[in-house]
């Protein structure tokens, strides 16, 4: 029999997320970010929950290939852009979109001889500090490219630091749109300034963001970039890591639990050891505030995570035995509230999910 230990993933509020994020911003096309293997929900179980996306947005170009031999015709979009001539040759004879965010990139393009016309992202860098032309580099480099004959179409865009906190002390949304309304002034094309925090709170910012498309990422997942919860957004969970109680000790107090005897007993606890570790993807610095769930009821972590197992209190729940199932994030129990728990955040959790958790199908189903 198989290890009880498996992640389900929920289709249809991937799909509910994404209608969510158009929602938010009504008349804007849309790129689903597929990056990271789906932020570890996997590649073509993305593309199927996200068929009603504009387009696919992602890393990798060997997974660019990938979506178009599972058969995705819409546009697909390289958010690095080409990293060597052959990125080049590829963009033409697969349809492939490419961000263009470095004069590097550029010279390839211009020494290339594609076979046929492509579409160019054209990043401009307002603050975030990773990618992308100043803005006053920005029409020098958007007419190189304007002077590739199989450049077609170039799209303006950006990507907002601090998108979650739209007065953040250091640097603001308004900030950065205005560097961008500098740096693309007088310049055509659609415009893509959206990650999910800009989508979530597109809202708040009438009047000062208009974007032709949005690329929301984390939100499409059921994770948020930070202010209000997933819930509040009216965001779902994607993927339920569940578990079951593989055994049960009844300890006194003085005892202690696991590695390191880190955690000592107060009083007489029932613990439950459940079958996920590290090496399932489950944070090994999860501390004892982490919150999980048995037969739907929280409880919360003991002792260190170790490599196959984790401990759980319970002492509150004395129907509890081996074989009673436990959720550690997803249906009932918000992974944005699990990561912060344990130090992290939610995307790190989703792309961490080990290669030897079986993975499953199946709506989404609440468990407290």
């Amino acid at each position: 029999m198989p290890r009880p230990l498996t992640a389900t993933i929920h289709l249809d509020s991937m799909a509910h997320n994404l209608a969510r994020a158009r929602a938010c911003v009504p008349g804007a096309r849309a790129w689903a970010v597929v990056k990271a293997n789906a932020y570890g929900h996997g590649l073509e179980r993305g593309m199927r929950a996200f068929a009603d996306a504009d387009g696919l947005a992602l890393i990798e170009p060997d997974n660019a290939l990938r979506l178009r031999e599972l058969g995705w015709t819409k546009p697909i979009l390289l958010l690095e852009g080409l990293f060597d001539a052959a990125d080049a040759a590829m963009l033409a004879a697969h349809r492939i979109d490419s961000t263009v965010h470095t004069m590097e990139q550029i010279v390839l393009l211009e020494q290339a001889a594609l076979a046929g016309p492509i579409d160019i992202h054209l990043k401009m860098n307002t603050g975030m500090n990773r990618l992308g032309f100043t803005p006053e580099a920005f029409a020098t480099a958007y007419a190189r490219l304007r002077a590739i004959a199989a450049v077609r179409d170039i799209t303006l865009m950006t990507h907002f630091a601090n998108a979650d906190e739209l007065e953040h002390p250091r640097l603001t949304i308004g900030e950065q749109l205005a560097r961008f309304a500098s740096g693309a002034a007088g310049l055509a094309g659609l415009r893509s300034l959206s990650n999910s925090g800009g989508v979530l709170h597109h809202d708040a910012l009438a009047g000062r963001l208009t974007t032709d498309w949005i690329r929301p990422g984390i939100m499409l997942y059921g994770g948020t970039p930070g202010g209000k919860t997933a819930a509040e957004f009216g965001l779902l969970p994607t993927m339920t890591l569940a578990s079951e109680i593989i055994g049960i000790q009844q300890i006194e107090a003085g005892d202690s639990v696991g590695y390191g005897s880190r955690f000592v007993a107060d009083r007489a606890m029932r613990i439950g050891i459940v079958a996920c570790g590290y090496a399932d993807g489950y944070p090994r610095h999860a501390g004892p505030d982490t919150p999980v769930l048995v037969a739907g009821q929280r409880s919360t972590l003991v002792g260190r995570v170790s490599m196959d197992m984790l401990t759980v209190d319970l002492s509150a729940i004395p129907d509890a035995c081996v074989g009673t199932p436990v959720v550690l994030w997803g249906a009932g129990l918000p992974i944005d509230e699990v990561a912060s728990a344990a130090g992290t955040i939610g995307y790190e959790l989703m792309c961490a999910l080990a290669p030897r958790v079986r993975v499953l199908e199946g709506p989404l189903e609440h468990h407290g």
